[in-house]
């Protein structure tokens, strides 16, 4: 009776056969997102070189000479629009620093002296046990608008420090220094007695921020780093604390929030999550998470085209950003409700690394659309609305930031590369 047998047999070649293609595929998958980066044309690439070196000219025109504090924001003419610094923005500082000198816009010797300043002054700068204050003065570094010690721009900071210990290496200062100020950060009390969650902040007219960072969001950076850290690190179960909510719009599921598009995307600037995929459930990986949600988006954008026709299948995107009545923390899917048909050109910029088919292309389409009016010194203005044409007059730091460093990760991958050569980094990432 060899048929029994013989099905036994056939399925089981089947299910090897089976598993040696998703093998492969897997494998070729990893080579090409980890080896190769994604091949664009040259026109594209022209694209991205004018827009990047635009991104760059901002900090190195914002960036106080003698601290290296980058300002928050700055008139899209290159004026400074306010005295005040970010603390986020100096890590997206730091990073450029290290794209500067490796394509050539500025010498790699000017780049390890401005590095060398804006450590140097970070080492003395007041902190909270190795936590900054978000807003400071550009001069001397002085608190600004009672701002909180921050612990996700702090993280956002500590991003650029380790990304330029790793590029300029060969600089015992500029390495003595990151290790320095990454070190002394005291993550387990930022815990505020939790035992996994950190607290938003902490501020000396009230304690601790009772917010968490406790659901997904751009807190992954935040959260790696404090596990990394040597001195005082976080439990590992931080990690898994916090919730992974699902969404789903239209065919589109992914792990997301309530949130701005931006929070896929920040951690993404440095941490290099392709090929990484968490060893317990729901066992996400990060990297095709924020593809689907940058998918996601886009319909959303082409969805609202009934209500705000300037939204088409190139001219989209909603992030946290300035509008004609101020900074508004929108976006979707689902529909925040001061969505008014602007649109923030850092949602497809930010993006670059993960979907460039459809991010290039919005990109072009906006400066080619709407010319001089969206794109000058720095390249793209904050924000415009294309339906009652208002435009707004500044841009800001931290948003130029994402569109420079994804930019510069799908072109060639140097930030990725350059971050996760921090040992302690990887054995995190390996370990989760």
């Amino acid at each position: 009776m060899p048929s029994k047998p013989l099905v036994k047999s056939s399925a089981a070649i089947l299910l090897i056969l089976v598993c040696l293609v998703c093998a492969i595929a897997g494998a070729e998958r990893f080579q090409r997102s980890k080896k190769m980066p994604i091949a664009i044309s040259a026109d594209d690439d022209a694209f991205l070189e004018d827009l990047s070196k635009r991104s760059f000219q901002y900090f190195l025109d914002q960036a106080d000479p003698h601290t290296g504090l980058v300002r928050d924001r700055a008139r899209s003419s290159g004026a400074p629009a306010n005295e005040i610094a970010s603390t986020a923005a100096t890590g997206f500082g730091l990073t450029a620093l290290t794209i500067g000198a490796e394509r050539k816009w500025i010498t790699r010797v000017e780049g390890k002296e401005r590095t060398r300043t804006t450590l140097k002054f970070l080492s003395a700068l007041t902190n909270e046990h190795g936590w900054y204050y978000h807003f400071l003065d550009p001069k001397d570094g002085s608190r600004q608008w009672k701002s909180e010690a921050s612990s996700i721009d702090t993280a956002l900071l500590m991003a650029g420090v380790l990304t330029a210990r790793q590029y300029f290496s060969e600089d015992a200062e500029i390495k003595r220094l990151a290790t320095q100020i990454y070190q002394r950060i005291d993550f387990k009390w930022m815990l505020d007695e939790h035992p996994t969650l950190l607290s938003h902040g902490w501020r000396p007219e009230n304690g601790f921020i009772k917010h968490r960072w406790d659901h997904y969001c751009e807190l992954m950076i935040l959260y790696v780093l404090g596990i990394s850290s040597p001195t005082n690190p976080l439990p590992e179960s931080s990690w898994y604390a916090w919730r992974r909510d699902w969404m789903t719009y239209g065919q589109y599921r992914y792990v997301a929030n309530p949130d701005p598009l931006f929070v896929h995307q920040f951690s993404h600037a440095w941490i290099d999550f392709r090929g990484f995929r968490e060893r317990k459930p729901p066992n996400v990986n990060y990297f095709d998470n924020s593809i689907i949600a940058t998918r996601a988006h886009r319909q959303f954008c082409l969805d609202l085209a009934k209500e705000f026709p300037g939204y088409t299948e190139n001219v989209w995107g909603i992030t946290a950003s300035d509008s004609a009545r101020g900074y508004v923390a929108w976006g979707g899917p689902p529909r925040h409700k001061a969505i008014d048909g602007t649109v923030v050109p850092c949602a497809a910029a930010g993006s670059l690394m993960f979907t460039p088919d459809i991010s290039v292309p919005a990109l072009r389409e906006m400066r080619n659309k709407f010319g001089e009016k969206i794109y000058g010194k720095y390249g793209f203005v904050d924000a415009f609305n294309p339906n009652n044409g208002w435009v707004d007059g500044d841009v800001i730091g931290i948003d130029i930031g994402i569109t420079l460093l994804s930019a510069e990760n799908l072109r060639s991958g140097h930030v990725w590369r350059w971050f996760m050569k921090n040992s302690e980094i990887r054995k995190t990432l390996d370990r989760l």
